[in-house]
């Protein structure tokens, strides 16, 4: 017998008058005549995967409920013997009605990933720099700011059950340069396995240490991460330095006469960090960081022969507690205990406090916090932070706020000094500014 359209969509009526009942009270909107579910349904009904009433035919032109729907992909889904075509039309649908059928009890969040194999996410950013120092390495005066703009894409590819590929890819402008000082670069591209208490990154990774006090980049190698509020994470491969010292800060291996050890390359690079969290107002975390210049005239900070030795042993201390679930402090430690420069750059601490925080989903959400930090070149690799920049002490305050949803902005001040490798410390301020657009 011929099936019309309407008797496939208002079928798999499972438990009789008591489902009906519950069809007629269920919350969900009805799915509109026109929607495109009904082609996608007319299709399967052709193909003879879904059934009508057990009388075989169609009562007419009649809306139906989501959740009459849902029970119909339910039964769809049940079906094994299905054509590719078939089966890609079945996960769209149980994509669409995923709540509903998580209701009826059937779960589709693998169905989901295979839908929406790829998910991009990404921030478009403006930001403006205004940097200060009271004399520059000639000793000279210095003012420089600086506007720049980021667009960046973020994707992730499911591969199967447990890993996704993922990715960072940055195009930035320099709004100042009268030259076309524009460039793109895959910032990160890593696979992510997932296995409970196990992580596993393969790639050029992403890394956050201790509340970014020594490192917040990127490293090509790989990342093994296992436990659950108390966590082990070893981390091998190798750190290229380039770009990370751009700014004008003055360096612990500058001599009397003002020259430079030698240019910074790449450092093969093993970490080990343990970390606390339960949840609670306590967490802390333990890591030590090992760096080696690869090949015989490699520099790792800007240092060579300057800093006695082409290695650098880091280790990092970090504490979080919060007062409130509003207010929490956070304290951070870090030395190098290799090397013989100045004792001044083989430290680095933060003592930082922070008031609620910006959600970018929550419009009028925002946070504040003030910091005194102290960065020793030779004890961080690539700290997180905004205002202060590697080679510098000082105070730092800062607020966000969030605007509309996903749009917010970011205001840091940095008042302080910058650890000069000759001579006394010198003055030195930064205001940074961010306005960010999150999708």
């Amino acid at each position: 017998m011929k099936k019309t359209l309407i008797s496939a969509l208002t079928t798999a009526i499972v438990v009789g008058a008591a489902s009906t009942t519950f069809a007629a009270a269920n919350p969900f909107s009805d799915v509109p005549s026109d929607s495109w579910a009904y082609d996608a349904v007319s299709q399967l009904a052709q193909d003879g995967v879904v059934e009508g009433y057990g009388d075989g035919t169609y009562r007419g032109q009649t809306t139906i409920t989501r959740y009459e729907m849902a029970q119909m992909v339910a039964k769809a889904m049940a079906k094994s013997d299905v054509s590719k075509a078939d089966k890609a039309i079945i996960d769209k649908l149980a994509a669409e009605f995923a709540d509903e059928l998580n209701n009826l009890g059937v779960r589709v969040s693998n169905l989901e990933k295979k839908v929406d194999n790829v998910k991009f996410t990404g921030e478009l950013r403006y930001r403006y720099e205004s940097y200060r120092h009271n004399s520059d390495i000639n000793g000279n005066n210095e003012k420089n700011n600086a506007q720049k703009v980021l667009f960046r894409l973020e994707p992730t590819a499911q591969i199967n059950e447990h890993w996704a590929a993922k990715a960072r890819i940055d195009y930035s402008t320099d709004m100042d340069s009268s030259q076309n000082n524009s460039n793109s670069t895959v910032d990160r591209a890593y696979a992510e396995g997932n296995y409970n208490n196990l992580k596993i990154k393969l790639g050029k990774l992403p890394y956050y240490s201790n509340q970014g006090l020594v490192i917040d980049e990127r490293v090509s190698g790989g990342q093994v991460t296992f436990g659950k509020d108390f966590k082990t994470t070893l981390t091998v491969g190798r750190y290229n330095f380039d770009n990370e010292y751009t700014s004008p800060n003055y360096a612990p291996w500058q001599s009397a006469s003002g020259s430079v050890a030698g240019q910074h390359d790449t450092a093969s690079y093993q970490a080990l960090a343990f970390s606390y969290d339960a949840g609670k107002k306590f967490s802390a975390g333990l890591e030590y960081h090992h760096l080696k210049g690869v090949g015989n005239n490699t520099q790792i900070f800007n240092t060579g022969k300057a800093y006695g030795a082409n290695t650098a042993n880091i280790w990092e201390l970090g504490v979080n507690y919060k007062f409130t679930p509003t207010f929490n402090m956070d304290l951070a430690y870090a030395k190098n205990t290799q090397g013989n420069l100045d004792g001044k750059f083989n430290k680095a601490y933060n003592v930082a406090f922070n008031y609620k925080g910006a959600t970018p989903a929550n419009k009028g959400s925002f946070g504040i916090f003030a910091a005194y930090r102290y960065l020793g070149q030779t004890a961080t690799i690539a700290p997180t932070y905004d205002g202060i920049k590697n080679g510098e002490k000082g105070w730092e305050i800062g607020t966000s706020y969030v605007f509309s949803p996903n749009i917010v902005g970011t205001v840091k001040y940095f008042k302080g000094k910058d650890l000069k490798g000759v001579g006394s410390d010198t003055d030195a301020s930064r205001l940074f500014a961010n306005l960010d657009f999150f999708f």
